[in-house]
C-alpha cells in the first residue's frame, strides 16, 4: 500500500503545482469547477484518487492542457497498481477468472501463499462457490456465481501442464477456518490430501507449532519474476517493481522453509479433517 499511496500523493503534488502556477487558490479552483472545496484538498494531498474526467477538467481550468496526457498516464499506472474490487469485478466474477486463466497460462513459475483461504487453483467446485458468492454479496456484484465457478475450475487445467512450477504454501488456519458448511470443507480437505501427493506441484502446510522466521502477514501470489498480486478486502494490488518482487520472493522462501510437505503435510490435513464435527 505504501507505493500506491506514494503514487497517489505524487499525482496530487503535480496537480497542486498546476493550480498554483495558474494563480488559483484551492477554494477558487473548486468554485470554478463546481466542486466541494474538500475535493481539491483531498486530491492534492493524496487522500482521493482523481478520475480521468477530474484531471481533464483540472488541466483545462488551469491552462495546462499540455500536461493532461502525462498526468493521465500517471493515473493509469496508479489504477494498475490499485484496482478496487467493485470496479475490478464490474463485468462479473467470470471475467476476472478469465483474466486469471491468461495470467497463469503465461507464467512458468507460480508461487502462492495464503493465510485464510484455499488458493483458487486448489479449490473444489463447492468450496469455490462459497468463496465467489461471498465476493458477490460483499461488493454488490452481478450474480454470475455459476459462471465464476466454471471459470475457476477451468483455471485448474494449469496444474497438469508440463513445464510449470507451481508451489503453494498455506497456514494451518486455512484448514481450520469454517468459511463454508462442514460437508463442503470435508470435501475440500480430501482434495488437498490428494493434491499433496501430486508430483507436479508442491503443497506445503505451515502448522501452528512451526517455528517461523517470517511473519505471515497476508496472502500473495508471485508470477515468475514479473508480478506480485496482493488481494485486500477492498482492492487488488499489482506490484511490478523488481525490488518488490525480490522482497516477496525472499519472504515466500522463508515461509516455505517453515512448511511441511508430503506425508507430513497430509498428516496436518487429515488431522483437521478428522476433527471436523460430524
Amino acid at each position: 500500500m505504501t507505493r500506491v499511496q506514494e503514487a497517489r500523493e505524487g499525482l496530487g503534488r503535480q496537480l497542486r503545482e498546476a493550480r498554483q502556477s495558474a494563480g488559483f487558490t484551492g477554494t477558487a479552483l473548486a468554485e470554478l469547477l463546481a466542486w466541494p472545496q474538500s475535493k481539491v484538498s483531498k486530491i492534492e494531498t493524496g487522500r482521493q484518487t482523481p478520475t480521468r474526467d477530474d484531471i481533464l477538467a483540472w488541466t483545462r481550468a488551469t491552462g495546462c492542457e499540455g500536461d493532461a496526457e502525462r498526468l493521465l498516464a500517471r493515473l493509469e499506472v496508479l489504477e494498475t497498481m490499485y484496482a478496487e474490487w467493485r470496479r475490478r469485478l464490474g463485468a462479473g466474477t467470470s471475467a476476472r477468472q478469465q483474466e486469471s486463466i491468461t495470467l497463469e497460462a503465461g507464467a512458468t513459475h507460480i508461487r502462492a501463499f495464503e493465510t485464510t483461504v484455499v488458493p483458487g487453483l486448489l479449490q473444489t467446485p463447492d468450496y469455490a462457490r462459497h468463496r465467489i458468492a461471498q465476493s458477490v454479496e460483499r461488493h454488490g456484484l452481478p450474480d454470475d456465481v455459476d459462471e465464476g465457478v466454471r471459470g475457476r475450475m477451468q483455471r485448474q487445467e494449469v496444474l497438469y501442464r508440463p513445464g510449470k512450477r507451481l508451489h503453494f504454501v498455506l497456514t494451518e488456519a486455512v484448514l481450520r477456518y469454517r468459511l463454508c458448511p462442514i460437508d463442503v470443507m470435508a470435501g475440500q480437505l480430501d482434495r488437498l490430501v490428494a493434491l499433496c501427493a501430486m508430483s507436479t506441484i508442491h503443497v506445503g502446510i505451515i502448522g501452528f507449532d512451526a517455528e517461523l522466521t517470517e511473519s505471515p502477514k497476508h496472502g500473495f501470489w508471485i508470477f515468475d519474476e514479473k508480478r506480485v498480486l496482493v488481494e485486500t478486502i477492498g482492492a487488488e494490488l499489482t506490484l511490478t517493481q523488481p525490488q518488490e518482487i525480490e522482497l516477496y520472493g525472499r519472504v515466500f522462501d522463508k515461509l516455505a522453509a517453515s512448511a511441511s510437505y508430503g506425508a507430513a503435510a497430509r498428516h496436518l490435513i487429515t488431522r483437521a479433517l478428522d476433527e471436523l464435527p460430524r
